[in-house]
Formats: structure tokens, C-alpha cells, sequence
């Protein structure tokens, strides 16, 4: 009897959920239990929310709606479903005495665990019906929750230092200086998106279908923008001069109060940089990381621009014989010489320590130590169609509200360093780890 797909996809799968539960539970960890109704983050929910929501979308994804288990809490089940995008609709008003207590969340979620860690070895056996839909989402749950294992992270940065127990952070690896310099890209060709193939490797439905872009030559910054750069942009009045905003940009500039990025702040006139638990002199080799519209805002005042996705994805999977990679060192699996992600550090490491992820054009960094942003909108790819059983996933989001990003972050796991991935948030959010390289394009 031939082995049956069932039993490929159990035990990889099985594991990966797993380990993505340690990857969450080790965050929430971090937040001591009197902060647990706090919200760092005014546009966000309360953190109690991400307690209870993790294990509800797991549960009505593969519990009630895959598997057809009766609900045992429905009033948890539609509380704990859905986020908050942070664009308009003003700012959540609700208490912490709005929440369940923590103990009935988390009795909850560990019931929802248990019902479906059975309902899971039950169902991958050689004489399963549907396999390949289990399986499908199950990678929809796994990355979800590692998706969220930085978006969490993003919020619990902002959390007060006295509101968290401190990790020890990985140390920084040592890099030569990174002079600011530009990389000749020529035309060719760049591949977005991927193949949509019965029984293929999984990808969200905004990373369909395959199509390739003609791509005009162009220059592209070898390194990320650093915190010393765009220092400079802070100190010659960037944030003053109105000339270098979009209207929109402007006027969110004006409305927040907005003077410099988010995760610096000054003190008896020196910069410093807010990691997740210290506070630094700025690295001025780090990048920084800023808003989509303080970094159009940038590159225009450097007489630049963004890149486009085509053209990020040119630099970053291109090479000179007009063949394209799979990652842009090549295609060996992601490794720790590549750069910073997966989960490697909490923080950001300079731009040029890691050299051994550098494209075959030469440029630096392209994944990990910050996602980058682009100018492109985020919408769908031609032969786009939502999956069916989340069809609000990317749809609700092709809004012109929302702008791609490529790369990755420090917290980025591994399962999403693909080629096809794609990432998008609003232009005024300040809260994301998101640098940005400039462009230049011949008329």
C-alpha cells in the first residue's frame, strides 16, 4: 500500500503547530499578569484580547468549521474572532472590566487546545477523507499565529519596560561600516507571485497567480536606510518642510504631532532608540524604522523614490544572466548567516552584518532586520481568488489604504521568508518594524 498524504502531512504539520503555540505562549510570557488589560497601542485591542483570540481562530477555522464540533462557548467564540485595523472608525473606547476575567480565558483556550489536538490525531491516519484541506488549514493556522507572534511584538515594544519581564537579547553581530552607496540593477525581468498547483507548497491567496513583470534598469541603495541617515533628514527640518509630503501624509503629520520616528525619543538632546526592553544611544547603523509616508517623505527629500514591488523583487531575486532565485543568496534554506529573522533577535542588527544574504546584484539585507516598504498598493495579483474559507483575509485590504512590503523582521519566522510572500499596512502606522531602501529611475 502506498503511503498515504495524510501521513507526509501529520507529523511536519503537527509539530509546526506546535512549535508556533511556544512561539505565542513565550511572548504573552513576557507581560507580567497586571498589564495583561493594558493596551500599548490606542488603535489595538487590549492585550487580553490576543490571549483568547489566537486559540478562537483555531477554533472556528478547524473546529467548528472544517471538523463541524459543537460550540462549548460562543460567546468567546465571536469576542475573541477579530482584530482591529488600525485606519478610521476612531479609536476603541471599552474598559478592562469589558474582559473576562484572565482565568476563564485561558481555561478557554486550553479547552480549545485540548478538543483539538484530539479531533488532529484523530483525523491524520491513512483513511483520511480530506487531508489536503486539513492540511491547507492547518498552515493557515500556523502562520496566522506566527504572523501574529510579531504583530504582538510590535505592540508589547510600545508596553512600559516596568510592564514586562526583561529577555536578554542576542548580541548584535559585529559589521564593517556601511557607506551609502547605490547598485546598478539592469532591465530583465522580475517573477511576482506563484504557480497555483494541486497539492502544492501552501501560500496565501494575495500570492497568487504567477506573473512576470518587465522591469526598466534601475538603482537601488546596496544597504537599508540607517537611523544615522535619516537622522540627518530629522535634523535639516524633513518633518517641517511640507513640500515633502503627500497632502495625506502631511495632514496625518500635522493631526499626530509626529517629529521624528517612533521608536526614537530625545533626552537632554540626544536621540535614543526604545528596543523591546532597554533603551539605546541610537544605533546610527541600524535601520531605522519608520511609517510608509515618513519614508516617501525621505526619499523624495534624497532626491529618490521607493521601489515598486517589481523592482524590490528584481534586486532582491534577479541576477545578471536573467535567471531568478529563490531566496537572494540562492537557494539554500534560511540560515542565521543570512540575516536577522526567525525569531533571532528582538531588535534590529546593523546593515551590513549579514553579507552572506547579499542578491546576486550585490545588495544587502533584502530579508530580515525589517520589512521594507514600497510604493506599490497593495491589491491582488491577476488571477486573484480568495479562499473561501476567509475570504476577508487580503480582500478587505485592496482598499488603496494599504501598501506592500517585502523582506522580513527580526520576528519573522522562516515559513514566510518565500519569494511569493507579501505583507502591506497603512501608510501612517508607526508602530511596525519597517525600513526602506530608495530607488532611482532613469527617465
Amino acid at each position: 500500500m502506498g503511503t498515504s498524504t495524510a501521513t507526509v502531512y501529520a507529523p511536519s504539520l503537527l509539530q509546526r503547530l506546535v512549535a508556533s503555540r511556544a512561539r505565542t505562549d513565550e511572548l504573552f510570557s513576557i507581560v507580567r499578569l497586571d498589564a495583561l488589560y493594558d493596551r500599548p497601542i490606542a488603535e489595538r485591542h487590549r492585550i487580553i484580547f490576543y490571549v483568547g483570540h489566537l486559540e478562537a481562530f483555531d477554533w472556528n477555522l478547524l473546529g467548528r468549521r472544517h471538523f463541524g464540533m459543537p460550540a462549548f462557548h460562543p460567546e468567546f467564540d465571536q469576542l475573541f474572532a477579530f482584530g482591529i485595523d488600525p485606519v478610521g472608525g476612531g479609536l476603541p473606547s471599552d474598559t478592562p472590566e469589558d474582559w473576562p476575567v484572565r482565568a476563564q480565558v485561558e481555561a478557554y483556550s486550553l479547552r480549545i487546545r485540548n478538543a483539538l489536538d484530539r479531533r488532529l490525531a484523530d483525523t491524520f491516519d491513512p483513511f483520511s477523507e480530506s487531508p489536503a484541506e486539513t492540511a491547507q488549514l492547518l498552515n493557515v493556522a500556523i502562520e496566522h499565529r506566527l504572523m501574529h507572534a510579531e504583530t504582538l511584538a510590535y505592540m508589547l515594544h510600545q508596553l512600559p519596560s516596568d510592564r514586562k519581564f526583561p529577555r536578554q537579547d542576542s548580541r548584535a553581530p559585529a559589521a564593517p561600516p556601511a557607506a551609502p552607496r547605490m547598485v546598478q540593477i539592469p532591465a530583465g525581468v522580475a517573477t511576482l507571485g506563484r504557480r497555483r498547483e494541486t497539492g502544492g507548497a501552501f501560500g496565501w491567496d494575495n500570492e497568487f497567480e504567477e506573473h512576470s513583470v518587465t522591469v526598466p534598469e534601475f538603482r537601488i541603495d546596496a544597504y537599508m536606510v540607517t537611523n544615522g541617515q535619516f537622522l540627518r533628514f530629522v535634523a535639516e527640518g524633513g518633518y517641517q518642510e511640507r513640500s515633502l509630503w503627500d497632502p495625506q501624509d502631511w495632514s496625518w503629520l500635522q493631526s499626530s504631532g509626529t517629529a521624528r520616528p517612533g521608536f526614537w525619543f530625545v533626552r537632554d538632546n540626544r536621540a535614543f532608540l526604545r528596543t523591546m526592553f532597554a533603551e539605546l544611544p541610537l544605533p546610527l547603523d541600524w535601520p531605522v524604522y519608520v511609517s510608509q509616508a515618513e519614508a516617501a517623505a525621505y526619499a523624495r527629500w534624497a532626491g529618490k523614490e521607493l521601489p515598486s514591488e517589481a523592482q524590490w523583487h528584481r534586486a532582491a531575486y534577479g541576477t545578471p544572466e536573467g535567471t531568478e532565485r529563490a531566496f537572494p543568496w540562492g537557494g539554500a534554506s534560511p540560515d542565521a548567516s543570512h540575516g536577522n529573522f526567525d525569531f533571532l533577535r528582538w531588535d534590529p542588527a546593523p546593515v551590513s552584518a549579514f553579507p552572506g544574504g547579499a542578491s546576486a546584484f550585490g545588495v544587502v539585507g533584502l530579508l530580515g532586520n525589517g520589512w521594507e516598504w514600497t510604493r506599490t498598493p497593495f491589491a491582488p495579483l491577476p488571477g486573484f481568488a480568495p479562499f473561501p474559507f476567509y475570504p476577508g483575509y487580503s480582500a478587505d485590504f485592496f482598499d488603496g489604504r494599504h501598501y506592500v512590503m517585502k523582506g522580513a523582521s527580526a520576528r519573522t519566522a522562516a515559513c514566510m521568508l518565500r519569494r511569493s510572500f507579501r505583507n502591506w499596512f497603512q501608510p501612517h502606522y508607526p508602530f511596525v518594524y519597517a525600513g526602506f531602501r530608495c530607488v532611482e529611475t532613469r527617465a
